[in-house]
């Protein structure tokens, strides 16, 4: 039977590389020793020269394998290694991989010691080298170094099975079908003659079964189409109810299993056509941001617990139904959650506006190949991206990369992010980044325009604002607010253009970049979250399309001080929510009752509360009142927000985002660090040195000395591999925080 055996605990790490590292009998005693997913190098949160990831280190890993395993074939399964690895094993080279976001395997099996030490060496080069995608020219985001995805040994029969791809058919109809596409491979000297069985089930309840017999050639592979028929009761997969089901395909050999590989599905027909997206036959508008999977300090090295994290911010916190894997395919724990809550998934090819030589190209080509085969079966991806970012065109090239896509995947449509106006179509969607918005009164172009052509096609917008209106948390409240109405206008032009099906915004969190992007401090804050994953004012624009029954919002766009704006005072006050009405209390007295701009804003479910006067405000030099929003649905109070007339520090707030994590060393979970004032609202232009300590079995992941961003602040403490409580305590020169205890367990 097929084994997994997670292989990220007790590395060796060295940042350097020699050709004698690969020996076996080198001695790596005084190596660094490291878990996975790991970062060749942390980095400072801002102001850091990015060279300093950028080099050759050599990870080493000694292991057993049983000698009941003799006669079986041994893998060993890398997530990703940035950005090109070469591997051995017991000094014998046995792979590599170009590219720094997509899987790999390596063959072990003719070089492994069964029964006695074997070692594992990886030469990882995370240079930018010009052969590898995305690199060549500059890029606006940063690929950081090392093995920062997971790795498995695999142990498998000489006949096994590759791949699985499952295409649910007929999903509308009252009885569905599922054609199974089972890859398989016969390494061994003999013929094979194999039964194929396939599993259906939900919930741990058996839905179907089928079993098909496959004859396989010594040394060869092949692909065995399995039909499971005339399915009924099939729930469908979508955005509100994301009904998962389990298949599992088995190989028998004399009625015996002797190989398994399991999946999640779901059943849905996802197609963007001119008038709109459609999800399971219902047009839907898609309301999105662009997601870096990059972090502060390790970059890309975190572990599943955060990835699923982020996946949730965005659904619950944002209210998104879609987001963009920019400008790479990400982590498969962010995958996998995006499954489970109904969030919808671009996913594209790495690269950004550079098209390389014909080698370089074959990379970015077999980027899509890659990039497919480990994803087809998330029903959460509905498009494949397969042109680099912004790039212009290249028919030969993009021809291509089509037609692999279409060729392994003829269930989803192809697009390719472009910015410029006219440029070829050749994929399903055209998809383009519409930065035409800066302030004035355009905010979208007709798609027209953007094609060239005379008839309407499927068209996504896939980014606007971003570095058009870089915003930063702790910016003056004007800007905060220009950066949120931004958000606003694209979102309402597009909901209500009928030849629109998605605008994506660019983008959720900040990230890190080249010196010659950003703001010259190496961050990008082009976000509506910031690297923290704290929210800016623009955040509250996608947050308040939520359905209030599922949470209310009620976020006024102002600080609440007489004096931040130019000129001075609060109005216009915009508030964001997705309340009927609005009741405002200044000095504990109702000032009346205000309602959404709906005539203003109809591409929006729930447009925007703008309040252009308050009595009893004050004028320049009379007195200051704190205030209080109340926001009704049908008649009932659902939500409020307070502001104090004179905020001082009052509490240092601490939050963990989970009270128990696994004791493995790999592990992680988010603290969250507030300085607020007398109603609980941060101080945003407070930058209070924070001392952070943790004891127990945990690890601070950057500094434990820093400052405050904007009032705010977070850090990830990770376990150990004892278990036990983690107490983290944080103090700033005025307060304290009450200790966050985290528990870790086995």
């Amino acid at each position: 039977m097929r084994e997994i055996i997670a292989f990220n605990h007790h590395w060796r790490f060295k940042d350097e590389f020699h050709k004698e590292f690969v020996d076996p009998k080198f001695q790596d005693q005084a190596w660094t020793k490291v878990n996975l997913p790991h970062a060749n190098r942390e980095v400072p949160y801002n102001y850091f020269d990015e060279k300093d990831y950028q080099f050759i280190s050599t990870y080493r890993k000694s292991f057993t394998v049983d000698q009941k395993n003799k006669g079986k074939r041994i893998f060993v399964d890398f997530g990703a290694v940035m950005t090109y690895a070469e591997v051995y094993l017991n000094g014998q080279f046995v792979g590599n991989h170009k590219g720094g976001y997509t899987p790999f395997s390596c063959d072990l099996t003719d070089h492994v010691k069964f029964g006695e030490e074997n070692v594992l060496t990886v030469k990882v080069d995370s240079t930018e080298r010009p052969d590898i995608p995305p690199f060549g020219h500059v890029i606006d985001y940063l690929c950081f170094g090392g093995i920062y995805r997971e790795v498995d040994l695999r142990i498998v029969d000489p006949c096994y099975i590759k791949n699985v791809f499952a295409q649910p058919e007929d999903v509308l109809e009252e009885k569905k079908q599922l054609l199974t596409k089972v890859f398989l491979a016969n390494t061994g000297q003999d013929e094979e003659t194999v039964f194929v069985r396939v599993n259906l089930e939900k919930d741990g309840k058996l839905i179907a079964s089928t079993v098909t017999k496959a004859q396989l050639s010594a040394g060869t592979e092949a692909v065995t189409d399995v039909y499971l028929k005339n399915l009924e009761d099939i729930a469908l997969w979508g955005i509100d109810h994301p009904e998962l089901y389990d298949l599992t395909v088995s190989l028998l050999r004399d009625n015996t299993e002797f190989d398994r590989f399991s999946t999640r599905i779901g059943f849905r027909e996802a197609v963007v056509k001119p008038d709109g997206f459609f999800l399971n036959g219902e047009r839907v508008m898609l309301r999105g941001l662009n997601r870096h999977q990059s972090y502060p300090y390790v970059g890309y090295a975190m572990p599943a617990r955060a990835q699923r994290k982020d996946a949730d911010i965005l659904k619950y916190e944002l209210g998104l139904n879609l987001v963009r894997t920019s400008h790479y395919p990400q982590s498969t724990h962010f995958l996998d959650r995006c499954d489970e809550i109904g969030l919808l998934v671009f996913e594209e090819i790495p690269g950004w506006q550079h098209i390389g030589d014909e080698n370089w190209q074959k990379v970015a080509q077999e980027d899509v190949r890659e990039m497919i085969e480990r994803d087809w079966n998330h029903p959460s991806i509905f498009l494949w991206g397969v042109r680099i970012n912004e790039s212009w065109d290249s028919s030969e090239f993009y021809k291509e990369t089509n037609r692999i896509a279409r060729e392994l995947d003829p269930t989803r449509q192809t697009g390719g992010v472009r910015y410029i106006e006219k440029s070829e179509f050749l994929e399903d969607v055209y998809t383009m980044n519409d930065f035409i918005h800066s302030g004035g009164e355009i905010v979208l172009r007709d798609q027209r325009q953007v094609t060239g052509l005379e008839e309407y096609v499927p068209y996504m917008v896939c980014e606007f604002n971003g570095h058009m209106y870089p915003t930063k948390r702790f910016d003056q409240e004007e800007r905060l607010i220009e950066h949120a109405l931004r958000h606003l206008r694209v979102q309402n032009a597009a909901g209500a253009d009928p030849h629109i099906s998605a605008a994506i915004g660019w983008c959720a969190f900040d990230y890190n970049t080249h010196f010659d992007f950003g703001s010259g401090d190496r961050i990008c804050y082009h976000g509506v979250m910031d690297m923290f994953r704290i929210p800016k004012m623009a955040a509250a624009v996608y947050g308040s399309q939520m359905d209030p029954k599922d949470k209310p919002v009620l976020e006024p766009a102002t600080l609440w001080t007489r004096g931040d704006r130019s000129g001075g005072g609060v109005l216009p006050l915009v508030i964001f929510t997705n309340c009927d009405e609005v009741e405002v209390f200044v000095a504990n007295e109702s000032v009346g009752k205000f309602y959404p701009e709906k005539d203003d804003y109809p591409g929006v479910e729930y447009p925007p509360v703008i309040i252009r006067d308050i009595p009893s405000t004050g004028v320049w030099g009379s007195a200051w009142h704190s205030v209080e929003f109340v926001g009704y649905l049908d008649g009932e109070k659902i939500a409020s927000k307070r502001f104090a007339k004179d905020p001082v520090p009052t509490k240092l707030l601490a939050m963990a985002d989970d009270q128990t994590i696994k004791a493995d060393g790999i592990d992680v979970t988010r603290v969250v660090f507030k300085l607020v004032d007398q109603v609980g609202n941060p101080l945003p232009y407070s930058n209070e040195a924070i001392q952070i300590e943790v004891e127990g079995p945990g690890m601070l992941i950057g500094p434990s000395l820093t400052g405050l961003i904007g009032g705010c602040l977070a850090a990830w403490v990770k376990s150990t591999e004892t278990p036990g409580e983690i107490r983290i305590t944080a103090r700033t020169n005025s307060q304290k925080a009450d200790p966050v205890v985290i528990t870790t367990t086995l």
